[in-house]
């Protein structure tokens, strides 16, 4: 597997080599000086460049970078919409491990958003053609202090969509049950849980894409509990999932209200949290919920 060192003299070295590419800049993880490098890690690289065409029409150019596994071609999915003569992307798997997400972009565009993103660096500007940019850092993804009405949505959020869960479970509609789960229920954990974690931090850290760094702040029983809030295929399971997901957003919720001092009646809540052990008893046969 190459290494970062090596990559970075890749890029550059086909930059400088290539007339139509003006200048290469950088963002995602590889910026972040709060993320710990590992094996996984991909290169965002964008590359400005005089016009995407020739670029986009060229398939065998990007096997300059390595001996491709499989890669995806973003901007020519049907489902989304695209702008290419402004900005192209490729996303390459390398046979060594490597992964580049590459992007072409043209001068105005790349002027316009280059500072969509506070992390970003450049690492090559031929005729000084890009503005400056500050220091990279992922302020931009700081856990956000809510308002009392969103922390109050949140709160009824959680508690209304979970009576989905029930009559799901019920049913044994279990795809539609990890969906109302994931997508929906267990969001609205990790946002309380992403709060305290601000309160924890005064509000300066990122908790990462899905909440992923939430390890790092909580303590290690309360992480091992949400962590216990996943669940397969199996219904059994899942109710004691679900069952437990409440207790832990229950007793984060109250913390949260607490740390910022906003009001919250629980009373919503535990009547919610009966409904769902009042509707696990309930028989198959039931001619109606009470």
């Amino acid at each position: 597997m190459r290494d970062e060192s090596t990559m970075y003299r890749l890029f550059m070295d086909i930059a400088t080599a290539d007339e139509r590419i003006l200048a290469v800049y950088m963002n995602g993880s590889r910026t972040n000086p709060n993320v710990q490098n590992d094996i996984f890690q991909d290169y965002d690289i964008v590359y400005v460049v005089k016009e995407t065409r020739a670029f986009i029409e060229d398939r065998e150019w990007i096997h300059r970078f390595g001996n491709v596994l499989y890669m995806q071609y973003p901007d020519e999915s049907p489902d989304y919409p695209s702008d290419k003569e402004n900005s192209y992307g490729w996303l390459m798997q390398f046979d060594d491990g490597i992964r580049i997400d590459l992007t072409a972009q043209s001068i105005a565009y790349a002027k316009e958003h280059i500072h969509d993103d506070k992390l970003c660096r450049i690492l090559l500007d031929k005729n000084n053609i890009l503005p400056e940019i500050p220091e990279s850092t992922d302020a931009d993804y700081y856990v956000k202090k809510p308002t009392q009405a969103q922390f109050l949505a949140c709160v009824n959020e959680f508690w209304w969509c979970s009576n989905n869960i029930a009559k799901g479970l019920w049913r044994g509609e279990m795809p539609y049950v990890q969906d109302m789960t994931n997508f929906v229920v267990r969001k609205q954990l990790e946002k309380m849980l992403s709060w305290k974690v601000g309160i924890i931090t005064d509000f300066g850290v990122s908790v990462g894409k899905s909440a992923k760094y939430l390890y790092r702040w909580i303590g290690e029983e309360e992480y091992q509990r949400y962590l216990n809030t996943y669940f397969g295929g199996n219904t059994e399971e899942a109710w004691k999932a679900v069952l437990a997901m409440g207790e832990l957003f229950d007793e984060v919720t109250e913390y949260v209200a607490d740390g910022l001092g906003y009001a919250y009646d629980p009373t919503e809540g535990r009547a919610a949290a009966a409904y769902l052990k009042h509707v696990r008893e309930l028989p198959k046969d039931a001619k109606q919920v009470y």
